[in-house]
């Protein structure tokens, strides 16, 4: 099926690991380690390729999502919407210890999407936030795609995982109960269009 005039062709990446990740904690604000630097590099060629050379590009304001777009040599806008998910008072805490200090709070989060007891955002939240950011494509990219196909807008955004989660969910129509149950992996991409049907989800060709 072809893409109407002027339809919006979104590729959304999520970053490369971090150790804070890797060593099973929510996150805070720290630029790429050594090893996530290099899982860019590795698949940087093939990623560079996929991305349409007139895309719109946004990234989160976090520095280990900037790094990445750097990497993949995007000169992307920092965009406030597309931050990480709200983590409260559990910024930078490991798992393991909130299981034992907090378990109630913790299986309350991880199983009620509009549960924040940790001061945070819930899921159902984040889902109406890239919800939000995903209506008002058309608006932010305005202005900025004259180089792209007349049928088309092509934009990428480099942005959390989560927020990759979130907007799958947000364009199937799905309950943020289902939150859980879509693993991103480090840059994974997701690709969304928009139409006169709204928006869909398809399989990145990456």
């Amino acid at each position: 099926m072809e893409m109407n005039r002027m339809d919006t062709r979104l590729l959304l990446v999520s970053h490369a690991s971090r150790a804070a990740q890797r060593a099973g904690r929510f996150p805070a604000d720290h630029p790429l380690d050594a090893r996530g630097r290099a899982e860019v590099e590795t698949k940087a060629v093939r990623m560079r390729v996929a991305i349409p050379d007139a895309a719109a590009a946004f990234v989160s304001p976090a520095v280990c999502a900037r790094d990445t777009a750097l990497a993949l040599g995007l000169a992307a806008t920092v965009d406030d919407a597309l931050a990480d998910m709200n983590y409260g008072s559990w910024h930078g805490r490991r798992l393991a210890d909130l299981s034992v200090e907090a378990p109630q709070d913790l299986a309350a989060w991880t199983r009620d999407p509009d549960a924040a007891p940790h001061g945070g955002e819930s899921l159902s939240q984040l889902v109406k936030r890239m919800g939000a950011w995903l209506d008002a494509l058309d608006d932010a990219i305005s202005g900025t795609t004259s180089g792209t196909s007349k049928h088309v807008h092509n934009v990428v955004a480099v942005t959390h995982a989560p927020l990759l989660r979130a907007a799958i969910v947000y364009a199937l129509g799905a309950s943020p109960a289902v939150f859980a149950r879509i693993e991103i992996a480090p840059l994974s991409v997701v690709e969304l269009r928009h139409s006169q049907r709204g928006w869909t989800w398809w399989p990145a060709s990456i």
